[in-house]
């Protein structure tokens, strides 16, 4: 019973680790979709006494993606309902240019703010609007969301990785009188600590088959894929071959890491 307890709470600990890195794949991707969702629809206007081309506004700042001249005549036509005295043609002349800037991804603040001195550098740029209000408060709320899931991730793989060690301890304990006789006819430490690698490495085969199926469930239930495409994200919640490998791999090679790190010091201590 206490070995299957054992099993038990090592596979835990593992599939625990698994899904907090799984979660943590999910998070980046959706805030790189959003990130890209916002690159394509943040813009920056710009107010011209002169016309500008498309790849002279490309020399400005390789953050610049591309241009588009914004015809004011949908405001003139909305005015000459109401104004019919002005000389429209006049007032079109003496307009200035207006041009939306697209840009390569969101930028920063401070590129931003780089990106808005270069092109009032310009000699014919009078004016740029670049939001900057309300897009740094995205942006940090952006950054304060990475940084609260990369100290939950580290957190979370902290607590379980010391519980591996425990378990992997309990078990070195259980067996120590097999590696000591084993010691006694000059048996290498691994070979004396092969049962320990083994319990790491099929608990981690273990754990690894029981996240790959409970993504693939999620992912088949479309429980999260909904919820993001409310929201206008599309992202791959669970890829088999690309996660599904990684996550394996990532749990063989901790709890292999772990069970060399208790064989090592089991050793310097006697």
């Amino acid at each position: 019973m206490s070995v299957l307890r054992n099993h038990f709470s090592l596979i835990l600990a593992l599939f625990t680790v698994l899904f907090t890195v799984q979660i943590f794949f999910i998070v980046d991707r959706v805030i790189d979709a959003y990130e890209n969702k916002l690159s394509n629809n943040y813009s920056i206007v710009v107010l011209s006494n002169s016309k500008i081309s498309k790849s002279n506004f490309r020399t400005i700042s390789k953050l610049i993606k591309t241009s588009k001249e914004l015809s004011p005549k949908s405001v003139i036509d909305d005015l000459k309902n109401d104004l019919r005295h002005i000389d429209f043609k006049l007032l079109q002349a003496t307009l200035p240019y207006f041009y939306k800037i697209s840009l390569t991804h969101f930028p920063s603040p401070s590129e931003l703010s780089t990106l808005k001195s270069k092109l009032l550098h310009n000699h014919a740029i009078t004016k740029v609007e670049s939001f900057s209000q309300s897009h740094d408060r995205i942006y940090k709320l952006l950054i304060l969301f990475k940084k609260v899931t990369d100290i939950l991730a580290v957190a979370v793989l902290g607590v379980t990785s010391l519980l591996i060690i425990k378990e992997l301890k309990i078990w070195q304990f259980q067996h120590m009188e097999r590696m000591s006789i084993m010691a006694l006819f000059g048996a290498p430490i691994w070979l004396r600590s092969a049962v320990l690698f083994r319990l790491a490495i099929f608990d981690a085969f273990i754990s690894s088959v029981l996240i790959i199926i409970a993504f693939s469930m999620i992912k088949a239930q479309n429980i999260i894929t909904n919820e993001l495409k409310d929201i206008g994200i599309d992202v791959e919640v669970f890829n088999l071959v690309e996660d599904g490998s990684t996550l394996a791999i990532l749990a063989l090679f901790l709890s292999v890491l772990l069970a060399s790190m208790i064989v090592l010091a089991h050793k310097e201590e006697a």
